[in-house]
């Protein structure tokens, strides 16, 4: 699956347009400053958690497999605006801080169980929030030739930048390619009459 379609089908599921997408289009070209902070090994393992939390190991290897934690750091730092970075960036810190809340621990040390339930709220809570900046928006698009209009500042949610990034590297992973979808390694003859049985995986290719 190339680069294009993999961000087509994120947007589909998400419902909305991809943060970054015209950068991962083009070859993420942002001129975004560094954010070293990510590869920390300690970020990358809890950026995997977080992913294989999304998609996790069922007849098909998780996310974490495809080490989708490095890639949505590589990402981050080359692909995102300097203040995504930062949102993101919080990000790692306003998860533990929610798992604090609502469990008393911090994200890594609680069980899938409760991971997933976090992961639900947190899900949720970006969906709205997105939402809101999306009328906000349409709100400062009716004003945009008004000079003295003061919209509010509109920052992307974290959490939907790690499950954007979650399923944009999965599914552009050799695992999530091979394994996840319906894949025939190119060049193969083409066949435009394949049957379609109920529960047959999409394709990769």
């Amino acid at each position: 699956m190339n680069r294009r379609d993999a961000i087509g089908r994120v947007a589909l599921l998400m419902g909305g347009a991809v943060i970054g997408a015209e950068f991962f289009i083009s070859g993420c070209k942002s001129g975004a400053g560094k954010v070293e902070d990510l590869f920390v090994a300690d970020n990358v393992a809890f950026l995997n958690e977080v992913a294989d939390t999304i998609l996790p190991t069922t007849s098909s290897p998780g996310a974490k497999a495809a080490n989708v934690g490095h890639f949505m750091a590589v990402m981050v730092q080359d692909c995102y605006t300097p203040d995504d970075q930062k949102v993101f960036l919080e990000g790692i810190s306003k998860l533990n801080d929610a798992s604090q809340k609502k469990f008393s621990n911090k994200f890594m040390a609680l069980n899938p169980q409760q991971r997933t339930d976090l992961l639900v709220d947190l899900d949720k809570e970006q969906k709205e929030y997105t939402k809101k900046n999306a009328e906000a928006e349409a709100e400062k698009n009716k004003h945009r030739n008004d000079p003295d209009y003061k919209g509010p500042v509109l920052e992307n949610h974290y959490f939907r930048m790690m499950k954007e990034l979650t399923l944009l590297g999965y599914f552009t992973s050799e695992i999530g390619a091979t394994k996840a979808l319906r894949y025939i390694a190119v060049p193969g003859h083409y066949d435009g009459n394949v049957p379609y049985k109920k529960g047959d995986k999409a394709w990769a290719t």
